[in-house]
């Protein structure tokens, strides 16, 4: 999964494994998909 920081987005695609977000198994895909409404420097990380 990857993780946000700063972002306002929805909680599905917050990417907290086992949390709100079904961990990605190897050789699976996620796609991630929001709209962004602010502006500035964040961060993520997996």
């Amino acid at each position: 999964t990857v993780h946000w920081h700063g972002l306002l987005i929805p909680n599905g695609m917050d990417g907290v494994g086992g949390l709100t977000q079904r961990p990605i198994q190897p050789s699976e895909t996620f796609q991630y998909e929001f709209v962004l409404r602010q502006y500035g420097t964040f961060w993520y990380h997996s």
